[in-house]
């Protein structure tokens, strides 16, 4: 299958920027159009007892991911790329599955660090099935080895 669109979800960790570059040379060997979704996201124990997340802990929130992607973004133009950024509000992998159906990518990229404890509950878990079960493509895992 020739790879078209890829979309990278984009956190700006270290996992995330390995996931970048890996990104931006599998981007550059095929030609592909390239889109970065950065996702900002409220823990839940952010949540008050009425079931919402304060306007200012989101605009705070919102800003720091519009950084994030903005640092990405940079890095992939200082590579001689035009990609695309996108900011989304809510569940990552909610996000991730909405708007790779809503572009029509071919192929999801994602950072997976096989040490950490997240990279546990992500693959492991709930969250990983999800990506896995809902996603409208093949995903690529970049791999973090310490």
């Amino acid at each position: 299958m020739k790879y078209r669109k890829i979309l990278l979800a984009y956190n700006g960790s270290q996992d995330g920027k390995r996931a970048l570059l890996e990104c931006a040379d599998l981007a550059s060997f095929l030609g592909a159009e390239t889109h970065l979704l950065a996702v900002a996201s409220m823990p839940p124990s952010l949540f008050l007892t009425e079931g919402f997340v304060p306007e200012e802990l989101l605009e705070e929130e919102k800003k720091r991911t519009q950084t994030v992607l903005d640092e990405g973004i940079r890095t992939l133009r200082d590579r001689g790329f035009n990609a695309m950024g996108h900011l989304a509000v809510g569940e990552p992998v909610e996000e991730v599955v909405r708007l790779a159906k809503s572009l029509g990518v071919d192929l999801v990229v994602v950072g997976h660090n096989q040490h950490s404890s997240f990279a546990a509950r992500w693959w492991k878990g709930s969250v990983g099935a999800t990506l896995l079960d809902h996603a409208p493509c093949s995903i690529l895992v970049a791999l973090s080895r310490p």
